[in-house]
């Protein structure tokens, strides 16, 4: 193996876990948020910050901070402190997350960077990674601040921005991690790829694009707590189509603001990437038979039913936690597969060839 073929891959190997870590903390981040934990810490520290209260008299003044916030005073008055630890300790740990995915990219990549080790190419990509996650967590105090005013409530606008960020971050290290661990014979060879395959390849990251406004309109949804509007399925109430459908004016605003406009739209995205999610796993089994590609294409079916599943259950059942969050997490991780297997399929060589048997 060449040197250079190596450090792409150690290069990948560290994306990929930086990528799975960010899963990770979106899935905490949806549990902070449906536990309604992320208006406990009324402080933002970014340095220190990462130690908690260690006795009595620092919980008691961390407690009598979160007395003086508007959450405390119109929703959670008289909450002990036994009860204040519990979430406190979600919104904590969600926070020494971000710090800790803060660490795990930086001190990697400023060895790489020294080294000399980051393949041609990538310098400009990697740095952009890491502003993005310097915004990442600017952007995440910005949303919590909108709760700490009259309304404790963060703002959706603001969470659905946190959330796509994030979403994005996650994105854009799947598809760099998914260019460096594929083989330097299926880089070479990856101009010669068949059109149809290529043609597959761009629907796959049309899929993509439509996965990631989908998430979107799940951050609106979670925001303004639109799941909770209507737990019926397939219909909404007594009808498809629900009475006051857009009725706000002006029209375009109720699709950001109207709990039932914002949960119907989010269910006709679901049923639209239910019919491109399955069209697209049958046209990559019809165009390849590369044994890895349709795994990458095996897992984007079965995380669309599991998705889809999920989402089914968490209206039916009044948006559990549990539910709720493995929907949120199943969504990126989907999202995810859509973008590796479009990566896959548009360095792929041919359509009878395996791009994994390359050296």
């Amino acid at each position: 193996m060449s040197e250079n073929l190596l450090y792409r891959r150690h290069v990948g190997l560290w994306l990929a876990i930086c990528a799975a870590t960010i899963l990770g903390m979106i899935l905490l981040g949806g549990v902070t948020r449906l536990t309604n934990s992320g208006l406990s810490m009324v402080e933002w520290r970014p340095l220190l910050g990462i130690i908690p209260p260690l006795n009595q008299e620092q919980w008691l003044a961390v407690f009598g901070k979160y007395k003086n916030s508007p959450e405390y005073q119109i929703v959670n008055a008289g909450m002990s402190l036994a009860e204040f630890k519990y979430i406190f300790m979600y919104e904590y740990l969600h926070r020494v997350l971000g710090r800790i995915i803060g660490v795990l990219f930086f001190v990697p990549y400023l060895y790489f960077l020294i080294k000399g080790r980051i393949p041609v190419g990538y310098r400009g990509k990697l740095a952009l990674l890491f502003v993005l996650g310097g915004c990442q967590g600017l952007l995440g105090w910005f949303m919590v601040k909108s709760g700490l005013v009259d309304n404790p409530r963060v703002s959706h606008y603001r969470l659905t921005a946190h959330l796509g960020l994030a979403v994005l971050i996650f994105g854009f290290m799947v598809w760099l991690a998914s260019s460096l661990l594929a083989s330097a014979r299926t880089e070479a060879l990856s101009c010669a790829g068949d059109l149809k395959i290529r043609r597959v390849g761009w629907f796959a990251a049309t899929v993509a694009a439509l996965l990631y406004l989908m998430i979107l309109s799940g951050g609106l949804v979670a925001g303004s707590r639109a799941g909770y509007a209507w737990s019926t399925w397939p219909l909404m109430g007594d009808s498809f189509i629900p009475p006051g459908l857009y009725a706000m004016q002006p029209v375009w605003l109720a699709a950001f603001e109207d709990l039932t406009t914002i949960q119907f739209n989010h269910r006709l995205f679901a049923y639209l990437l239910a019919v491109l999610g399955a069209a697209l796993v049958i046209a990559v089994w019809r165009a390849t038979r590369a044994p890895r590609i349709r795994l990458i294409a095996g897992v984007f079916g079965g995380l669309l039913v599991t998705q889809i599943t999920l989402g089914i259950h968490t209206i039916l059942h009044h948006v559990p936690i549990t539910s709720a969050a493995a929907h949120q997490v199943v969504g990126v991780t989907l999202f995810g597969s859509a973008l590796a297997l479009a990566r896959a399929l548009l360095a792929n060589r041919s359509a009878d060839s395996d791009p994994a048997s390359a050296p």
